[in-house]
């Protein structure tokens, strides 16, 4: 069986390339430049249904998500991609939502809906916010230095935090397993509030560490040098969201819990194979 994995250079293709390699499955990058990848790669161009099709081409199994960018040019990857999994007939998709919301007409929202009516064996994951956001400089740095994780979301807000570590693991699981199918959530339940997090940064670190609401304006300027403002203004929209919201907890009964039996990692066992 060989599963093509897209992104696999990236935060989220590549702990799904790791683990389906690592537990002796056939997997292949589909990355635009296959020289950035050790092993099986294959050059993709979203932009051509063709190069997608080429790809996917005797494979057993996709793993797909949805690349940053604008919503024009995601609605036209998912549009892209869909056609080119009818046409090369493969058999099981596995996608992830990566915390976007299935907004009608946007792209995730697309691809999902073309994988519905395909008649093909596919999973949808669904997290809701990655770990891996912790890691960024702004937010590890005075955790480390000053025993402060500061993040904007409230102190009380419940949220399935989940890590790309963990939908790794259940892309693997649904890719190799078909009996599964339709919407899958992933997450942590209980959901964590900012304690937690705090919690588990104290025992990684070995030290004590509370948790501060940030102001998302205040984090969008920390952010933007990083990834520009075009890049970063959806991003600190996305937590001006959060604060109108109450809650951001996973449905329970299509969780990766109750359905694959996988309870995502605690925020200190995250820590401790992320390694940081």
């Amino acid at each position: 069986m060989t599963f093509i994995v897209h992104g696999a250079s990236g935060a989220q293709g590549f702990p799904v390339l790791s683990a389906l390699r690592a537990a002796g499955h056939d997997a292949t990058a589909a990355v635009r430049d296959p020289s950035s990848i050790v092993g099986a790669a294959v050059a993709v161009d979203y932009s051509s249904v063709d190069s997608l099709v080429s790809a996917y081409r005797d494979a057993s199994g996709v793993f797909v998500h949805i690349p940053v960018g604008s919503p024009q040019h995601q609605s036209e990857v998912a549009s892209n991609v869909a056609i080119a999994l009818a046409r090369a007939g493969v058999r099981r998709v596995v996608m992830s939502t990566s915390g976007y919301t299935l907004e009608a007409d946007s792209g995730p929202a697309i691809l999902a809906e073309a994988l519905e009516s395909s008649g093909a064996s596919y999973a949808i994951l669904e997290p809701k916010l990655f770990l891996e956001n912790l890691l960024l400089p702004p937010v590890l740095g005075p955790a480390r230095s000053e025993g402060v994780l500061r993040y904007p979301v409230r102190a009380d807000y419940p949220l399935s935090w989940v890590s790309h570590l963990d939908v790794a693991d259940a892309a693997v699981r649904l890719l190799t397993d078909e009996s599964v199918t339709g919407r899958v959530t992933i997450g942590a339940l209980p959901a964590l509030l900012g304690s937690d997090l705090a919690d588990g940064f104290s025992t990684y670190l070995e030290t004590s560490v509370v948790f501060e609401a940030q102001d998302p304006e205040e984090f969008g300027r920390q952010i933007i040098p990083m990834f520009g403002e075009q890049g970063a203004r959806p991003v600190i929209d996305s937590y001006v969201w959060r604060q109108t919201q109450v809650s951001e907890v996973i449905d329970e009964e299509p969780s990766a819990q109750r359905l694959l039996g996988l309870s995502p990692r605690t925020v200190a066992q995250w820590l401790e194979e992320a390694a940081v």
